[in-house]
């Protein structure tokens, strides 16, 4: 990884939002017996921590983009790198294939997301909560570093010829992701027609339609 891409990353710890820890570091294990319950996650006994607890090596491979969107979200979380237990922030690479990869538009419920744009161009933005809904956007070039604040509805678009890789800070060590489309026409069990009916004022059958397309996740 480069070092502007630490640099995007570094960036997100001034947004930490998630409960600060009394610890040095609490190392998640999944495994009871080797730990105690802190904040979602059980922590190893600091005895048994190791470096490697603290490590991550992927976010130089190259996601897949050849999916339905053209895009390929690889995360390092706590359920990746589990050193990140209660210290409040994470980091994801995400790759666009040219012309027209997208992040589908989608919130994260936890965290403040600083985007750092490695290669390419995006076409990125947000809207603002209700009544006003304002629509905040801008085409980013490499070097460039733009915020999506926490829990509003933002995406990233490929209008570019070539790929495009970006590295994004956010504020919690588990942020999350709702994806619009997936949440609304894709849910499980599905939403009733006639309530996203009236919601969306179109006729059944859209919708209809729409809940029976693949809505695809691009977290690998």
């Amino acid at each position: 990884m480069s070092s502007t891409a630490i640099l995007a990353f570094a960036f997100s710890l001034a947004f930490a939002t998630d409960p600060n820890q009394l610890q040095d570091f609490c190392v998640a294990v999944d495994i009871p017996k080797l730990g105690v319950f802190v904040n979602g996650k059980f922590c190893k006994d600091p005895k048994l921590v190791v470096a490697d607890d603290f490590f991550f090596s992927w976010l130089n491979i190259p996601g897949n983009t050849s999916n339905s969107v053209g895009s390929t979200v690889t995360p390092a979380s706590v359920d990746q790198l589990p050193g990140l237990n209660t210290l409040g922030v994470s980091i994801v690479r995400i790759d666009y294939a040219p012309e027209g990869g997208l992040n589908p538009p989608h919130t994260h419920p936890r965290a403040t997301e600083v985007l750092f744009v490695l290669e390419g161009t995006l076409y990125v933005g947000f809207v603002t909560s209700n009544p006003k809904n304002l629509f905040f956007t801008k085409t980013l070039y490499p070097g460039d570093v733009f915020v999506f604040p926490q829990g509003l509805i933002h995406f990233q678009f490929n209008v570019g010829k070539t790929n495009a890789v970006a590295f994004a800070g956010l504020s919690s060590q588990n942020p999350g992701a709702i994806t619009i489309a997936n949440a609304v026409f894709g849910s499980d069990p599905p939403i009733s027609d006639d309530v996203l009916a009236k919601a969306f004022k179109v006729d059944k059958k859209v919708i209809d339609y729409l809940q029976g397309q693949f809505w695809y996740d691009n977290s690998s």
